[in-house]
């Protein structure tokens, strides 16, 4: 009688663990730092505290201690690719949704797509371009302003100098950091995981690369009255937004690839290439259409689409063929705005009813 009560409870503890890792959430991620202000997680004039900061391996937690300061830039960075990925796949069925745990994007990354290929990209750019900046604005002790060398074609007369975005620094904190989660997986066992860590380490490097290769010289004119008599040049990343496209058109263009035996990236379509900006994946997109939390999709029920678009964000693409509901809303905006001397801008309120279609 004992023993067949022991047996029950073992096996009901069985039943719960398997339940447990049948609903656990997607693995954490370091852009989860991204999704709280970093200042809950750092003490000033001390230690961050590494510990409690979600999603960060082991070897990226001795990377935050070591790097201390730089860490409010990681965050910084991480959020900008965050909201990027949004704003480029804002009409798509994949919105670059996020979910409330410490994966960020939830389960869909589990999946090698296109679209795991772009988050991992665009984050790892994001990061770039905070650190590059933060040394430019002299935040970080570790660096200062970029020391590219003057680009061939530049004009004789104009002074190459000023202070330019660190990418130098940037690239290689980034790198170090960023990929610190894929080395410390030294043996995945399964040929499946090893294949996720190369993909993810190329994208990885990727992001960077283009947010590297963005950068161009910026001048400055200086003379009596803008006569412009002189120029100072540097080297400049372009706004975020200039990156995220070019990261989209990677996406549009993403290959197909398959990892060989000692670990090398090759492209299941004979005329595709692999270049080192290319965006790469392993399985094919899930349906978005439909709810899954097997694979966490969202669905596209109850997304706003627009009625006589043609594109991924019209009606006929996003509600996946189910159709659409259209509502009458009223909305109140700023009208009749007028320039008050001096210096403000004047505007009334105005209400006006829009339709508004939303996905079945």
């Amino acid at each position: 009688m004992e023993s067949n009560s022991r047996r029950t409870q073992s096996n009901s503890s069985m039943l719960v663990l398997l339940i447990a890792v049948l609903i656990s959430p997607a693995c954490s991620i370091w852009w989860s730092i991204a999704t709280r202000p970093m200042m809950d997680a750092m003490v000033l004039g001390t230690q961050p505290i590494c510990g409690q900061l979600e999603g960060l391996s082991r070897n990226q937690r001795a990377l935050c201690q070591r790097y201390a300061n730089h860490m409010a830039h990681v965050s910084e960075g991480a959020g900008i690719g965050i909201n990027e990925c949004k704003w480029q796949f804002r009409g798509q069925r994949w919105n670059c949704s996020t979910v409330d745990d410490s994966s960020v994007f939830g389960k869909v990354l589990k999946i090698g797509s296109k679209e795991t290929a772009f988050t991992y990209a665009i984050s790892a750019a994001g990061v770039v371009v905070a650190v590059a900046r933060a040394c430019k604005n002299e935040q970080l002790e570790n660096c200062g302003c970029g020391n590219k060398a003057r680009p061939e074609g530049l004009d004789a007369s104009w002074r190459w100098g000023g202070c330019g975005d660190n990418t130098e620094y940037a690239y290689g904190f980034a790198r170090e950091f960023i990929d610190a989660r894929e080395r410390d997986n030294i043996s995945p066992k399964r040929r499946k995981d090893r294949e996720r860590k190369v993909m993810n380490m190329h994208n990885n490097e990727a992001g960077r690369m283009v947010v590297v290769r963005s950068a161009r010289p910026t001048c400055k004119c200086h003379g009596v009255s803008g006569s412009c008599s002189l120029k100072t040049c540097w080297m400049q990343v372009p706004g975020f937004r200039e990156i995220g496209d070019e990261l989209m058109r990677k996406y549009i263009g993403g290959v197909e690839v398959r990892v060989t035996n000692r670990g090398q990236l090759r492209p299941r379509r004979s005329n595709d290439e692999v270049g080192s900006t290319s965006l790469v994946y392993l399985d094919s997109s899930p349906d978005y259409c439909d709810k899954n939390r097997r694979t966490g999709v969202a669905g596209t029920k109850g997304r706003e689409c627009k009625k006589d678009s043609s594109g991924p964000e019209g009606c006929g693409l996003l509600c996946c063929g189910r159709g659409f509901r259209t509502y009458r809303v009223r909305v109140v905006e700023k009208c009749e705005c007028k320039f008050q001397w001096c210096c403000s801008v004047k505007c009334n309120l105005c209400q006006r009813t829009v339709k508004r279609h939303i996905c079945r």
